[in-house]
């Protein structure tokens, strides 16, 4: 794509503004070099990317901590006898401290399967041994540990040495001499890389020794006593010897970085791609976009659409929703000046090559847009006094240049063209030239003023029509695209606005009305309905998210209602139980109170049947398949008990009494299934056991609440329900289950000898 488009369309400025949300020099740098993918496989993975970066960054809160730029020192390298010094090997820690840091924080979202994050985290190797060496010879300054070689080790335990016998030798030696007066300070200090110490100028000639250097006011010297030379002199050799055995350290380090220098090469690349990743995630985030990946195809369909550097500076950007419908290749958008027109042709644009380079967009989710190869933009004025070229003739120039590469790929954006020459004939070459787009099969943006070309997009099928509104009371603009009209240009009233003269303004009202073109006041009575269809449609907006609200708000109240409503049963539960334990409550009742709590729990939480849903008693006959509507299951009905208006039913095999009125038709007729048989036996006298192998969840767990309680009345301290293996769907919403039963201390998995992950072992409090 031709580096003018990008200027026009300030692609260049989008991303300086990715670029300034990256943390790093390399990330900001890679952030600008983003630009449209013409393979299709390289496009999908790069959004794919994206997606998966913005959703670690909104799930995880990852961020990165900036980092120095370690491209000097790779280049430094390409020397054979180059040795890095202890700040290059800082900076080299910080980024492989960084790498490490992403990758940890990456595992700890391994379960949410971001496969090309992770390959492009882990695919680069890192240089473990580089690593442990910086680490294991730089302190947190930056200094070379006294770890980092024996040798060093041994010369700078000598030289602490030194120090501490030579402090001791010049306290002793001024407190034998008495000289703490001739001291211009009571301390030894280092010159010239020496012990001295600071003395008086005016008593340099009482004392026998070497004066190395005077302050800045001469008012001390810095004095060597005699007895401290042969100190000095040894401690120099060992400071020698320390430079010597660093200068050994840093070649090692060295070296393991030459080693690994692809791989340290491929940390530091991949460090810069997870900084530019995250850069678009800050993007999206704060102009409120999302990724969109154009495919061929697709429809021009931008849902809210906002220009990226509108929303990023914090300004008022109007939504637009820019489509075409199936069919349609062209958008002619006419209406009042300043009223947002180019505005509407440059989102288009910057919106397609910020997709097109994988790039989040300034748009809601379902938009969508065709894989454009090619991108033309003409917008402005592009007169040219160098090149002795007129507004029209640098039009003309610049679309005959890239004539012949206009094809079905191609994003064509003309801004106002043919202006500048004759109107009656700048709308016929306007025109023609849109039908010569559509003809190659190319998508067309126009924005116009000519009249002609206002009523061709409104009488051509392939073109669709739209008009930036405006206040029809104050004449401003609104930024609203009303689609399938024209919109009047309004000149008069803005040159009213920004002060033309009124005996002007009412020539030229006259002058519009002797040539009959005052077509205007039609074109003012659409925007009136438009702007009206707009309010309506944003009230209708309000109310549906009112609606949506207040859905929320119930379902929460529910939840809530419903965690009470859990709260109270297990309380009430826990009482039953105790009471039955202290004998206050018989086995019989502590039953009925555990079903009765249990029933109201459920009857509250159960949907109302419609009226004529339920069946009476008198309806049903053995062997009629019924629906039972507490659980919305389909049944078998066994018998029948007038007295007691009940109805004993089949459901997949488990037997239970039930109102009559709670049962209703059945729409459809159960497929015919072997029931399952609920077994309960007891082993060696203790352990009760609960089989419900070949249940459905419901029942099992209808069963095993039954079992419990029986188990609890019986005074028993441990059961086992054999659920079997299987996928390990009855498992889990067995253990579920027991997780809140109120009576349940803790439970367990049986042993393989006794059944493994299919029996699960029980104990009560």
């Amino acid at each position: 794509m031709e580096r003018r488009t990008f200027h026009l369309l300030e692609f260049p400025k989008a991303l300086d503004a990715l670029a300034e949300r990256a943390v790093s020099e390399a990330g900001r740098a890679r952030c600008r070099t983003a630009a449209p993918m013409a393979d299709e496989e390289e496009l999908r993975r790069t959004a794919q990317l994206a997606a998966q970066a913005l959703a670690w960054r909104a799930e995880g809160g990852v961020s990165l901590a900036a980092w120095p730029d370690i491209s000097g020192l790779l280049a430094f390298l390409g020397s054979p006898h180059a040795v890095l010094d202890p700040d290059a090997l800082v900076a080299l820690r910080d980024v492989l401290a960084t790498a490490r840091n992403v990758r940890q924080t990456l595992e700890q979202h391994a379960a949410r399967g971001w496969d090309l994050l992770a390959a492009l985290v882990h695919g680069a190797p890192h240089p473990e041994t580089t690593s442990a060496g910086l680490r294991r010879c730089l302190d947190p300054d930056g200094r070379l540990k006294d770890e980092s070689s024996p040798e060093l080790f041994s010369v700078r335990a000598e030289i602490r040495s030194i120090n501490q016998a030579c402090t001791k030798r010049v306290k002793d030696f001024l407190q034998k001499e008495g000289l703490s007066a001739f001291l211009q300070e009571d301390y030894m200090t280092i010159s010239s890389d020496r012990f001295v110490v600071p003395l008086k100028t005016s008593f340099k000639n009482r004392l026998p020794g070497i004066i190395h250097d005077y302050s800045q006011t001469g008012e001390t010297c810095y004095f060597e006593p005699l007895f401290l030379v042969d100190v000095n002199n040894r401690l120099q050799e060992l400071k020698q010897e320390e430079r010597e055995e660093e200068r050994k350290v840093l070649v090692l380090l060295t070296s393991y970085v030459r080693q690994e220098l692809d791989a340290v090469r491929a940390t530091a690349s991949m460090l810069a791609e997870v900084d530019f990743l995250l850069a678009k995630a800050r993007l999206a985030a704060d102009m409120d976009g999302s990724i969109l990946l154009p495919r061929d195809g697709d429809p021009v369909r931008l849902a809210r659409a906002r220009h990226p550097l509108l929303a990023l500076a914090g300004e008022a950007a109007t939504p637009q929703d820019i489509e075409l419908l199936d069919g349609q290749l062209a958008l002619i958008v006419s209406g009042g000046n300043a009223g947002g027109k180019t505005v509407c042709l440059k989102t288009l644009g910057i919106s397609a090559l910020m997709a097109l380079s994988g790039l989040p967009v300034a748009v809601d989710e379902g938009s969508s847009l065709p894989r454009f190869r090619k991108i033309f933009a003409f917008l402005g004025d592009e007169q040219s006094l160098e090149e002795h070229l007129s507004t029209f003739t640098a039009q003309i120039r610049s679309l005959s240049r890239v004539w012949e590469q206009v094809d079905a790929s191609a994003l064509v954006i003309l801004d106002e063209f043919g202006a500048g020459t004759d109107p009656a004939q700048g709308a016929a070459l306007a025109q023609a030239v849109v039908d010569s787009i559509m003809e190659r099969g190319a998508v067309c943006a126009c924005a116009t003023h000519f009249p002609g070309l206002k009523a061709y997009g409104l009488t051509n099928p392939l073109v669709r029509s739209a008009s930036v509104l405006f206040d029809p009371a104050t004449k401003r603009p609104l930024f609203k695209l009303a689609y399938d009209q024209a919109g009047a240009s309004i000149a008069l009233d803005v040159a009213r606005e920004h002060g033309l003269p009124e005996e002007i303004l009412r020539r030229a009202e006259q002058n519009l009305l002797m040539e009959g073109g005052d077509s205007s006041r039609v074109l003012t009575r659409l925007n009136e309905l438009a702007v009206e269809r707009e309010k309506e449609v944003a009230g209708l907006r309000r109310e549906q998210k009112k609606t949506a609200d207040k859905r929320q708000r119930l379902e929460e109240r529910y939840e809530k209602e419903k965690r009470v409503a859990l709260e109270r049963l297990q309380a009430t539960s826990q009482e039953i139980m105790r009471a039955w334990r202290e004998g206050r409550l018989e086995r019989k009742k502590a039953l009925a109170e555990l079903a009765k709590a249990r029933e109201e729990v459920a009857g509250a939480d159960r949907p109302q049947p419609a009226p004529g849903e339920t069946l009476s008693l008198a309806d049903l006959a053995i062997g009629d398949k019924v629906r039972y509507l507490s659980w919305d299951k389909l049944g078998t009905v066994l018998g029948k008990d007038p007295k007691r208006g009940q109805v004993k039913l089949d459901i997949g095999g488990v037997s239970l009494w039930v109102e009559a009125g709670d049962l209703g038709k059945s729409a459809t007729s159960p497929k015919a299934s072997v029931p399952a048989s609920v077994t309960v036996r007891a082993e060696g006298g203790e352990r009760l056991t609960l089989d419900i192998r070949g249940f459905r969840a419901d029942a099992a767990l209808s069963e095993l609440a039954r079992f419990l309680d029986q188990a609890l009345l019986k005074g028993r301290s441990h059961v086992e329900v054999v659920h079997g293996k299987g996928s390990g769907a009855l498992r889990r919403e067995v253990h579920v289950f027991l997780k809140d039963f109120p009576a349940v201390a803790h439970f367990f998995l049986a042993s393989e000898e006794e059944g493994g992950d299919g029996k699960t072992i029980v104990e009560f409090a």
